[in-house]
């Protein structure tokens, strides 16, 4: 059933890209144990980025449009930038393709030292307030699962520390901050002093930071590699989730020689049962964006239409098996 998404040449890409969308065509809307599904929420997201797709927010919106994405990745700083009538043009645009805006990136670096912290804080309640404007709720980073100089205790109190005052600044502008585990084993393992790379352990640092506006980004790689399960996905609530990435890993290699920028799209190869994360998703009612985030350079050499049909066909695959 599953098509795998070789990690050869552009032209190998293409011919599987061809015979997964023979395979998605020829689903039933019934999920993979042969029950009915439960009616989505998510929407189907266009991250540019993250699939070597280049363009501008009003080229991002077309594309969306046509290959029939359900949201878009929002540029947050230029769409906090414009005046209120560029702003108006945007928000048009976006209602008539029947878009909503996904999770913009949190551009303050708290990973670093004091000063660049201290310097992006310093600018984040205009960018916010801008985004707010924009109607975006949603922003999204992640963290860094380890550290060569501190424990993982100090790295606890600083990372609350530091999110603790973003989440306060986006509280105020009724945005939701989501923070993203890193599971792959290959980056954690290999770190002096290993941070969070556990759903739970996300769940302690967002209890500690107690702002009641930040969340998790799920991603179904990291869910995987990290071991966790179906019940700890249960565990969670529709607004405990801020954002969702739908990936899938290569075949033949061993879960904990896996590299994290060596993925493949959703579907591609079944290594990772993405239609049970996503049925659990479906399960807590889950509302946000799902986007895939392959780091596929297969995929990252194609130009834009054709990496967007690629990975919107995976996502309506993995979806419908949800």
């Amino acid at each position: 059933m599953h098509t795998q998404l070789k990690s050869t040449t552009r032209r190998a890409f293409l011919r599987d890209l061809a015979l997964l969308t023979a395979s998605a065509s020829s689903l039933s809307l019934r999920a993979a144990d042969g029950t009915a599904p439960t009616k989505r929420k998510l929407t189907l997201c266009l991250s540019p980025g993250s699939i070597g797709v280049t363009g501008n927010q009003m080229q991002t919106i077309e594309l969306a449009a046509r290959h029939g994405f359900e949201s878009i990745e929002p540029q947050g700083e230029f769409l906090a930038s414009l005046p209120a009538d560029k702003l108006a043009e945007v928000q048009a645009s976006m209602k008539a393709a029947g878009l909503l805006f996904g999770a913009a990136g949190l551009p303050v670096e708290f990973r670093q030292g004091e000063d660049k912290f201290a310097e992006g804080l310093k600018n984040l309640p205009p960018l916010a307030a801008g985004l707010k404007r924009a109607g975006i709720t949603r922003m999204g980073t992640w963290l860094m699962p380890g550290s060569s100089s501190l424990s993982y205790i100090e790295s606890f109190r600083q990372h609350a520390r530091r999110l603790r005052a973003v989440a306060r600044v986006l509280k105020d502008q009724d945005i939701r901050l989501g923070m993203e585990y890193v599971g792959t084993k290959t980056i954690w393992t290999r770190q002096r002093y290993p941070f969070i790379h556990t759903l739970k352990e996300m769940r302690d640092l967002i209890a500690e930071i107690g702002t009641g506006n930040t969340g998790v980004v799920l991603d179904s790689w990291h869910w995987w590699q990290a071991e966790d399960t179906v019940a700890d996905l249960l565990t969670l609530k529709n607004e405990d989730v801020v954002s969702v990435d739908l990936n899938d890993a290569p075949s033949g290699v061993a879960k904990d020689q896996q590299v994290d920028g060596r993925r493949e799209l959703p579907c591609a190869t079944g290594v990772i049962d993405v239609g049970t994360f996503l049925k659990a998703l479906n399960q807590i009612g889950y509302d946000g964006p799902a986007r895939a985030e392959p780091f596929n350079k297969p995929l990252n050499d194609l130009e834009n239409d054709p990496a967007c049909a690629a990975t919107i066909v995976a996502l309506k695959k993995a979806v419908a098996l949800g």
